[in-house]
């Protein structure tokens, strides 16, 4: 089916809903019908979806509707299983019997201690079993009361599996409709019914339900329920012949990794020397006027205030150690992931090689990245930044990227029209258009060089998030705020001269 078929008249609409349903025609027309003519909630009760539940929706193909109810209705049927079978007190009981054979031992050596006239180790041993016992009366209070509770959980499970049934009756034909619409025009969505998919359906609820129960409702499950089979007889090997890996690799390429390191530290003491040795009214003066020109005067005054309050509260040359090692990253960044991303947004098959490894870059914890950045480049600033790099680069590229595809191609064909080369097409044409994607980048980026200053510390790269890690290792509290808002501030008066430059230009092109 391709057409919307709304227009039609009722018969048209009839006859397609038979088409998709398959059987009880008349049944799902008077549903839908009543669905698509309510201005609120329509009281649709589907009696089949509400007795076999999951099933039904495997069995017309609505594959979210069954996930969604076969967790629902196991969530339901466990309290149920624990209700009716559990033994809910049997981790207390077993607590009792363990406190129990105790203070017999104990007991029995309070007896050995005074045969042998030692009062004293038997006093000691009787005091122990004393406590023992004030022990096992709370653990038995505990399993008394966790017996108490398996009524109530009865009464909750059977409350929350007829809770359940409803929502299924009354959700079924809402989802089933919407089904019904998206296959009008999409001839790949599932209708009618399908043997297969709720044979499939039957055999996923066979593997989960019962397993699932049974792990819930049986006090001491098979460990092979609880435990995956297998010990960890390939984790060590496996470990050794990757350290052996990053071992070789350091010193095959030690050469290489001493340059990156080398570059990384020209670009780091030059913004060192522009920003910490320099004297700070100069820089205080420069960043005031650079913020008023670019930005205007709101953004001027915001970047005195937060300047000051790193001045007055003796964060200063901390607080530019902390901007040189977040300028040397987001510049590296910036300069390696726009050219990149203008790349990926003209040609999909490099995106797509590339997808991968800029979702590891982003989703892989920042702490493993120092693994490799300690092994190769060893600590201080520049592995630093390296891993400030590694962690802050994808945001540039991504949507650098989807603002390249987002030109409209209408657009890029009339300016080859009226002769635009290859490189004026990319400078005139696409690069304006995708700027606000590209701008939104490079913000992101500049917050995420910010949000790995703290973990960059843990290799020695110094700055404000050195005084966070000291605040965070002796609990002081207001050490930690102070320096977390001097990374704050410093990250907004980044970003406003930056932003706020390119509205200026913006507006002063007509934009």
């Amino acid at each position: 089916m391709t057409d919307t078929g709304l227009e039609l008249g009722p018969k048209a609409l009839d006859s397609s809903i038979g088409e998709f349903v398959k059987e009880r025609e008349d049944y799902y027309t008077a549903e839908f019908a009543k669905i698509q003519g309510a201005t609120g909630f329509a009281w649709s009760w589907n009696l089949m979806a509400a007795v076999f539940g999951p099933l039904w929706g495997a069995y017309r193909g609505l594959w979210g509707f069954f996930w969604t109810f076969l967790v629902l209705e196991l969530f339901a049927l466990v309290q149920l299983g624990r209700g009716l079978w559990a033994d809910l007190g049997a981790e207390s009981l077993a607590r009792v019997e363990r406190l129990t054979a105790n203070i017999e031992a104990r007991r029995e050596r309070a007896r050995e201690a005074l045969a042998a006239g030692d009062q004293a180790a038997a006093d000691s041993s009787l005091k122990v079993a004393e406590n023992l016992e004030k022990a096992v009366a709370n653990a038995q209070a505990a399993a008394d009361a966790a017996a108490a509770d398996a009524f109530g959980i009865l009464l909750i499970g059977i409350a929350l599996f007829v809770l359940v049934k409803l929502l299924e009756g009354f959700y079924a034909n809402y989802a089933y409709e919407k089904q019904y619409l998206r296959w009008r025009t999409d001839e790949n969505t599932p209708s009618g019914l399908n043997t297969t998919s709720a044979a499939l359906g039957g055999l996923l609820l066979l593997g989960i339900w019962p397993l699932t129960l049974y792990r819930f409702t049986v006090s001491k499950p098979n460990e092979f329920i609880t435990t995956f089979p297998i010990d960890k007889e390939f984790f060590t090997p496996t470990a050794n012949w990757m350290e052996g890996g990053f071992d070789w690799l350091a010193v095959e390429f030690g050469g290489v990794f001493k340059g990156v390191t080398t570059s990384i530290k020209w670009v780091l003491d030059g913004l060192e020397v522009i920003l910490v040795d320099t004297p700070w009214p100069v820089v205080m003066l420069v960043i005031f006027v650079m913020a008023w020109r670019l930005a205007g005067p709101r953004v001027a005054i915001f970047s005195a205030a937060a300047l000051a309050y790193l001045a007055f509260f003796g964060l200063w040359e901390v607080s530019m150690v902390t901007v040189a090692l977040l300028g040397a990253a987001a510049f590296l960044c910036l300069i390696f992931g726009i050219p990149l991303g203008i790349w990926f947004g003209k040609s999909q098959r490099a995106y797509n090689a590339a997808l991968p490894v800029l979702d590891f870059m982003q989703t892989m914890p920042a702490f493993v990245y120092l693994i490799p950045i300690i092994a190769f480049f060893g600590t201080g600033k520049p592995p630093g930044v390296l891993a400030t790099i590694i962690f802050a680069m994808p945001p540039v590229i991504r949507l650098t990227a989807l603002g390249m595809r987002q030109v409209p191609a209408g657009t890029k064909e009339a300016a080859v029209a009226f002769g635009c080369t290859k490189w004026q097409l990319l400078r005139d044409v696409e690069i304006p258009l995708a700027m606000p994607s590209i701008m939104t980048g490079i913000n992101q980026t500049i917050l995420m060089c910010l949000s790995m200053v703290v973990i960059a510390s843990l290799i020695g790269a110094g700055g404000l998030g050195a005084n966070i890690l000291e605040a965070l290792q002796y609990a002081a509290k207001g050490q930690g705020m102070l320096a977390g808002l001097a990374i704050l501030f410093c990250a907004m008066v980044i970003d406003r001269i930056i932003q706020g430059s390119y509205r200026r230009s913006e507006k002063a092109s007509g934009g």
